[in-house]
């Protein structure tokens, strides 16, 4: 089998304004407290975060002392 690929689309993450197009940045950032890698999308106009992964909740467990890889999602039946 072989892939296409991805073809762009006019669709915007999260909300736009009522007649404009959201104008998006991707940041990849790492954290400081714990090594992993933060991407962020962040709206060009008002420098808001869109959405980041992993969450700030998902960092601030990951710093914790009972942490282990796996805790916040558990795929065990």
């Amino acid at each position: 089998m072989i892939a296409r690929p991805v073809e762009p689309t006019a669709e915007t993450v999260g909300p736009a304004r009522q007649g404009q197009t959201a104008d998006l940045r991707l940041v990849i950032e790492e954290d400081e407290a714990t090594g992993a890698f933060v991407y962020k999308t962040l709206d060009r106009r008002t420098g808001e975060v869109v959405q980041q992964l992993p969450r700030e909740s998902v960092l601030k467990a990951m710093t914790s002392d009972d942490y282990n890889p796996g805790m916040v999602v558990d795929t065990r039946d």
